[in-house]
């Protein structure tokens, strides 16, 4: 018994001296998480069917590391970036952003959508792109989703078009979160009516 109680102890003493080493995130977790929503859905329930080589698959969009982060940039001058305190997204911006994209196509087309997986490679038709930006401007108090879209069609031809967005909105996590899902969802909306 007491060998156990000293294996324990000794055990618990490694475990606290490794605490004060490794960081899990640094600090406190935040109050609460930002994330994007799609105003556009498809209901519970709803099928579709077709060849996968017929399929649209939407990448998730490359970004520059200004984006590559959890956090929402603040763009303050023309050559000068903070972030907004207490604002972290839920997961990285692309990812979100694809998922509202995706999501909202389905609804409002006519498409197989695919994405993730063995299948996101066998479409033939492929929607990529840069979420150029998805953040808030200082200079003029606004919530800004910029996407430079690229669609790919099975017969070679590349379309690209640059979709963007403004929402007003006060410099606080909360109301910069709810105008960043509103312009996310225009961008979304006029990307879904661009490929159909």
């Amino acid at each position: 018994m007491t060998m156990m109680k000293s294996k324990f102890l000794a055990a618990a003493a490694s475990l606290a001296a490794l605490s004060g080493c490794i960081s899990l995130g640094g600090g406190d977790p935040p109050d609460q998480l930002l994330t994007l929503t799609p105003s556009a859905s498809i209901p519970a329930g709803a099928a579709a069917e077709g060849e996968a080589s017929a399929a649209l698959a939407v990448q998730v969009p490359s970004v520059t590391q200004r984006l590559n982060v959890t956090r929402v940039p603040v763009t303050t001058s023309d050559s000068s970036l903070a972030y907004l305190q207490d604002a972290f997204w839920v997961e990285k911006p692309a990812q979100l952003f694809r998922n509202v994209l995706a999501e909202t196509i389905r609804a409002k087309g006519n498409r197989l959508v695919v994405g993730g997986g063995e299948l996101e490679y066998v479409a033939r038709t492929q929607l990529s792109g840069q979420l150029v930006d998805m953040g808030y401007d200082a200079g003029s108090g606004s919530a800004i989703v910029r996407y430079d879209a690229m669609l790919e069609m099975p017969d070679g031809t590349i379309r690209t078009r640059r979709f963007e967005h403004s929402e007003p909105a006060l410099p606080e996590a909360n109301d910069v979160g709810s105008a960043l899902n509103r312009a996310a969802n225009v961008v979304a909306d006029e990307v879904a009516e661009w490929v159909g």
